[in-house]
Parts: C-alpha cells; structure tokens; sequence
C-alpha cells in the first residue's frame, strides 16, 4: 500500500487549497515510463477517478487517486516531503525500485 507521511499530508492540504474545489480534489498519483531509469513518478491534483479501477486512498481528510498499473509499481511505497538544505519537494521511497536515478525522480523495478 501506499503510504504517506504527515509531513507530505500538510503539504498536500495546503497545495489544494489553491484549487477550484479543495473539499473535492484529490491528488492523483502516477508512474508513467520515462526519465533516466524507465519510469518515472507524476503528480497532480484530479476531481474524481478516472476509471472504476483507480484506487482511493484516505488519510486525515486527503485523497489520493491511483490507477491499478501504477499502484502496482507503488505498493509498499513511502510519500514524504522535505524541505531541507538539499531542496524542497515530494520524495518517493519505493522498497520495490531496483535503481534510481541521480535526482531521485526516476527508477526501475
């Protein structure tokens, strides 16, 4: 399953409050092939599912949306957020990536 820290959730809440309706959005959460490893990870903010087949996720008031063949790749995957000398941003750690790129935005499994 997919988890996500607190820090990533506060995050989260505060980015969506820039959106149309924040009570109704929903981040959506996807690996795509691409980048320096194959595949990368891409995140966006989504009203509703796109099929019966994506899988919602809640946790203290957020949604988030993933579609089956990306939860695939992102079971037992960590959501956090830094904000550290090293940069600001979402981070992904995926105990399933078998190689990750230099800026941590790709991988392989």
């Amino acid at each position: 399953m997919l988890t996500v820290t607190s820090k990533a959730l506060v995050e989260i809440k505060r980015l969506s409050e820039n959106e149309k309706d924040p009570a109704q959005t929903a981040l959506r959460v996807m690996v795509v092939g691409g980048g320096c490893s194959g595949l990368s990870y891409k995140l966006g903010f989504d009203n509703q599912p796109a099929t019966d087949k994506d899988r919602i996720i809640e946790m203290e008031g957020v949604k988030i949306l993933v579609d089956s063949k990306s939860y695939l790749f992102l079971d037992a995957t960590e959501l956090d957020f830094t904000d550290g000398l090293n940069g600001k941003g979402f981070v992904f750690n995926n105990a399933k990536a078998k190689r990750t790129c230099g800026c941590g935005n790709s991988f392989s499994a």
